[in-house]
């Protein structure tokens, strides 16, 4: 593959102003069970050509399944033929350099999720079911096992000529309880039955489902009688993964340059944040140091190399609260005049052209100790767990989000737990509240697998490192 891609480059280098090429092999596994049953065992496959030309400064992009060289070449031919229809694009930015990307990357792993028997994994989904039922109030007790695979092999008309692979894998479980009023739903280790990272079948068999099952079952259970949460202005302290959903909805997106300068605005949105406000803009309080960082051990959004060639790095988006950086790509890093891609261009599949894409977006841990030590130092608010839902406008600067369920701080300790509660504000005045965020030992890697973007529409799997942290004066609600 590496020596056709080559030769698909060399061609193309006397027909395009720049060209680059993907061979993408990709496998998924999706298991499920429900109330002690198997729901879902599905393996997908699928490999094929994706094929980038820019001709005066126009794109053209295809495609083609398989690994033939017959097919690379009807991709090339078509792509060409794409950019040479559109209008000339008089005066656009030239691609920011990068070094030819050259080697290979492979993310690490201990046991390969897809050599694994089948019975073994429904074996310790089934248990950690298992724990949650017993009590006649929990309807339905689910469990989700996901793994991924994909092996790429990219070149450029520049001399790039690399190889990667990368394994995921993850789940979880999740207790509904239900009375003749209410619903109510627990899940672990995070919302929507899934925590899912770069790693093999260790990252599931140590995630401790069988040991949490109980826990997750008895407190879907207790938040059917638990008090409504209640509403007004007060201090809220997010756990890990909420802090981590809320930094891709209110500050990933919001950074993706192509959004900032209105090329999705027909679909995704558009963003608050403007080119000029960069090294201005006040995003939050100066506890807050977010980065982007492709080599995160773990992370969904790690790599070798972006879809476009550019190696993986870490760089500051917003430093003491004060914006500092786009997700860029080596295009719109040059017409803003940066002097380095983000490297954050990626694709879903061989089928689909990169688009700016976050990597792992990360918030720093503070100083704060851990979350029973911020607690501690809370006098009184609201301890919020588990995303249950999320809303934010198409500019990303209004939002509601709510979670499974929440617990009462009074006078330095966790208190009584609550229901059904929501949080709402504004991106820059929420940021602002920010006060502390626990220390590096409270840190982790939160992965998401449905962050949807482009048209035609893509999902793609990014991670975001956060630990919990407290808010001031933040409106909540009952969802």
């Amino acid at each position: 593959m590496r020596h056709l891609l080559a030769d698909l480059m060399g061609v193309a280098a006397g027909r395009a102003d720049y060209a680059d090429a993907r061979h993408v092999s990709a496998v998924a596994e999706a298991i499920s069970t429900r109330n002690g049953n198997v729901d879902l065992v599905r393996r997908d496959s699928e490999e094929g050509f994706g094929v980038r030309v820019r001709v005066g400064g126009a794109w053209g992009f295809a495609a083609a399944r398989g690994s033939e060289r017959e097919a690379a070449e009807s991709a090339l031919e078509r792509a060409i033929a794409v950019a040479q229809a559109q209008p000339r694009a008089n005066g656009a930015a030239p691609l920011v350099p990068e070094p030819p990307a050259q080697g290979s990357y492979s993310s690490t792993f201990e046991i390969d999720p897809f050599d694994v028997p089948l019975e073994e994994k429904l074996g310790l989904m089934l248990a950690a079911e298992e724990g949650m039922r017993g009590d006649s109030r929990v309807s339905l007790t689910q469990a989700q096992f996901s793994a991924y695979r994909q092996d790429k092999v990219f070149a450029s008309s520049e001399g790039a000529l690399c190889e990667q692979q990368i394994v995921e894998c993850g789940g979880g479980i999740a207790a509904t309880a239900t009375n003749e009023d209410d619903a109510q739903v627990r899940s672990f280790p995070g919302s929507h039955r899934e925590h899912v990272a770069q790693a093999g079948w260790e990252h599931f068999a140590g995630l401790g489902l069988v040991e949490n099952a109980p826990r997750v079952a008895e407190e879907a259970v207790a938040l059917l009688s638990a008090p409504a949460c209640p509403a007004g202005r007060m201090t809220v302290v997010l756990d890990g993964e909420q802090v981590a959903l809320q930094v891709h909805e209110s500050v990933g997106h919001a950074l993706e340059l192509d959004r900032v300068l209105g090329r999705e605005a027909s679909y995704a949105g558009t963003s608050f944040v403007q080119v000029p406000d960069l090294g201005s803009l006040r995003y939050g309080s100066e506890h807050m140091n977010v980065s982007a960082d492709g080599t995160s051990p773990g992370g969904l959004g790690s790599f070798g190399w972006d879809d476009e060639g550019v190696a993986a790095h870490a760089f500051p988006l917003v430093h003491e609260g004060v914006l500092c950086g786009f997700l860029s790509s080596r295009e719109t890093a040059a017409e803003i005049g940066l002097e380095r891609s983000g490297g954050c261009m990626r694709a879903e599949s061989f089928a689909r052209q990169p688009i700016i894409r976050m990597t792992n977006v990360n918030l720093a841990p503070g100083d704060a100790g851990t979350i029973e030590d911020l607690i501690a130092d809370t006098d009184s608010g609201v301890l919020l767990e588990t995303n249950r839902s999320w809303s934010i406008d198409n500019r990303r600067l209004h939002f509601q989000f709510a979670t499974e369920v929440a617990w009462e701080i009074r006078d330095g300790q966790r208190g009584r737990m609550l229901r059904n509660p929501s949080y709402a504000g504004i991106t820059p005045e929420f940021w602002g509240s920010l006060d502390a965020v626990c220390s590096e030992s409270e840190w982790r890697l939160w992965g998401l697998l449905n962050c949807g973007k482009g048209e035609p529409g893509q999902s793609m799997h990014v991670s975001h490192g956060a630990a919990p942290a407290r808010f001031r004066d933040v409106q909540v609600g009952v969802a």
